[in-house]
C-alpha cells in the first residue's frame, strides 16, 4: 500500500472513523490512488497506480463503493468543517448550488434521463444530453495562494428524473426540493454561522426562498425581469373584516423600470467580473414584495444591472436580505461563476464521467467522491509549504503568475511521490528502491496516458 505522507495525515485520518478497519483499508488506497491516476478514475486504474495491479482480492475495493456500510452524508459534514477551520474559520459563510449533468450511458444506469446540455446549448441553439443530474452545494472561498475565489465541493446529491421515480412508486422531488434539503442540512451543521447563499435562476423560486428565509439563509439569485413587484401591505386597522392583506399597491415591472428614463443609475466598478479583471457597470436597487398567486411572499431587494457599452443583456438580481447593500450583492453573485469552472476542472483533471459503475450504490457514491476530491486536494495543498504551492507550470509562450488547480493537484502528487521515494533529495547518498509492483504502476500510466 502507498504510504501517507506524514503532513497529510491529519487530514486523511479524519475520515477513518466513518469506516470499519478493512475497509478503510482499503478505501485509503482508493483515495490516494484517485489523486495519483491520470485519465479515467476507474478501479483498475487506481489499483495500477497504487502497485495492486496483481491483487487477486481486487473486487474487495469495488465492495467500498458498491456494498460497504458508510455513509456519504457523514463525510461531507467532516469535509465541511475541515474546510471552515481551513478557510473560513469566523464571519459569513458563503455557498453556491448548482446543477450539473454527467453524461453517461448504457441500460444498467436506472436513473439516467435526456436533460438539455447547459454547457453546449444556448438561447438559440437547444442540446440534450442523456445522463444524470447531480446538484452540488459548495464552499465559496478565497484560497490564500491561488490569489481568488475557489468553489470547494463537500455535498452532493444525485436528483433523478421524474420517470425513475414513477417507475419505483417513490414521490418525486423537483430540483428545488432537493436544494432546499441540501442548504437546510448545511444549515444544521452550521447552526451558528451567517449562511448566504447563491445560486442561478432555476432556484428562484418562491417556495424555496420562503423556506431558506425562515432558517435564516440569505439568498441571491437571478430575478425575472416581469416579476410581480408590490409593496409591503399596509398595516391592518381596527374592527376590519376578512383576511388580512398580504400584499400592497402592485409596483412596475423591472422592465418598465429598465425602460424609463427617468430610472437613476448608479455607475460601480466590480473589481473581478466572471474573471475578466475589472468591469464597470451601472445598476438600481430598491426593496419590494414578490408575491403570486397561491405562494408565498418573500419581501426582496431587487438589483437591476446594465452595461454602459452594451456588451451584456440588461439583468436582475434579488437578495432576501433587505439590508444588504447593492455592490455587496452584486459581489456575491459574480462569484457564482466559479461552480462553473469546478465543474470543468473536475471533468478535465480528475475523472468525472469516467468512471464505470453500473450499480445504483456505486453510481450515487462515486460521484460525490470525486467531487470531494476536488476540496480535499485543496486541503492537502494548505499543508504544503509555501515554496511547493507556489510553483506554476509556466513556460515562454506561457505566462502564469498564480497556480492553479491543475498546479495544486501536481504539488500534491509530488509530496506524495517524495513519501515512496520515487523522488529524492541531492544529499541522499542511497537513493531508494520502488517496489516492483509501483514502479509497474507508474510505467504504465505513462506509457498509456494518452
Amino acid at each position: 500500500m502507498l504510504r501517507l505522507p506524514a503532513r497529510f495525515a491529519a487530514v486523511i485520518l479524519c475520515f477513518a472513523p466513518l469506516f470499519r478497519q478493512l475497509t478503510w483499508r482499503h478505501a485509503q488506497v482508493l483515495l490516494i490512488g484517485a489523486i495519483l491516476a491520470p485519465g479515467q478514475r476507474t478501479i483498475t486504474s487506481i489499483l495500477r497506480i497504487s502497485g495492486l495491479c496483481w491483487e487477486r482480492r481486487f473486487v474487495n475495493y469495488h465492495r467500498v463503493l458498491n456494498r460497504a456500510a458508510w455513509s456519504g452524508r457523514a463525510a461531507a459534514q467532516v469535509l465541511l468543517a475541515l474546510l471552515l477551520e481551513a478557510f473560513a474559520p469566523k464571519g459569513p459563510v458563503l455557498l453556491g448550488l448548482d446543477d450539473s449533468i454527467e453524461r453517461r450511458r448504457g441500460k444498467c444506469i436506472s436513473a439516467k434521463e435526456i436533460y438539455r446540455d447547459p454547457v453546449r446549448s444556448s438561447k438559440g441553439h437547444f442540446v440534450k444530453a442523456s445522463g444524470l443530474r447531480w446538484l452540488s452545494l459548495m464552499l465559496l472561498v478565497p484560497i490564500p495562494w491561488a490569489g481568488r475565489v475557489w468553489a470547494l465541493p463537500f455535498l452532493t446529491a444525485l436528483a433523478p428524473s421524474e420517470r425513475y421515480n414513477q417507475e419505483r412508486g417513490h414521490r418525486h422531488k423537483k430540483l428545488t426540493d432537493w436544494g432546499r434539503q441540501l442548504v437546510l442540512q448545511a444549515r444544521r451543521w452550521m447552526p451558528e454561522r451567517k449562511l448566504v447563499l447563491v445560486a442561478d435562476s432555476s432556484f428562484a423560486a418562491l417556495e424555496l426562498l420562503a423556506s431558506l428565509v425562515r432558517q435564516d439563509v440569505t439568498c441571491i439569485t437571478r430575478l425575472r425581469l416581469d416579476a410581480a413587484l408590490y409593496t409591503p401591505a399596509p398595516p391592518r386597522q381596527p374592527k376590519t373584516m376578512g383576511r388580512p392583506r398580504t400584499k400592497g399597491e402592485r409596483l412596475p415591472t423591472l422592465a418598465k423600470v429598465l425602460a424609463n428614463q427617468a430610472t437613476p443609475w448608479q455607475r460601480v466598478s466590480v473589481p473581478d467580473w466572471y474573471g475578466e479583471g475589472e468591469r464597470v457597470v451601472e445598476i438600481c436597487s430598491d426593496t419590494a414584495l414578490w408575491r403570486h398567486s397561491g405562494l408565498p411572499a418573500v419581501p426582496i431587494r431587487w438589483l437591476l444591472l446594465r452595461d454602459p457599452n452594451r456588451r451584456f443583456d440588461p439583468q436582475a438580481l434579488l437578495c432576501t436580505d433587505l439590508a444588504q447593500e447593492p455592490l455587496q450583492i452584486l459581489h456575491c453573485f459574480t462569484q457564482r461563476w466559479q461552480l462553473e469552472v469546478t465543474f470543468r476542472e473536475v471533468r478535465d483533471h480528475l475523472g468525472v464521467e469516467t468512471q464505470r459503475q453500473w450499480s445504483d450504490q456505486a453510481i450515487a457514491r462515486t460521484t460525490p467522491c470525486l467531487l470531494g476530491l476536488f476540496s480535499v486536494v485543496t486541503l492537502l495543498a494548505n499543508r504544503l509549504s509555501r515554496h511547493a504551492r507556489l510553483r506554476v507550470s509556466a513556460a515562454a509562450w506561457y505566462s502564469k503568475q498564480r497556480p492553479t488547480f491543475t498546479d495544486t493537484l501536481a504539488a500534491v502528487r509530488r509530496q506524495i511521490w517524495c513519501e515512496q521515494g520515487f523522488l529524492t533529495s541531492r544529499r541522499t547518498c542511497k537513493p531508494a528502491k520502488l517496489r516492483p509492483g509501483l514502479r509497474d504502476g507508474i510505467v504504465h500510466a505513462l506509457c498509456y496516458a494518452a
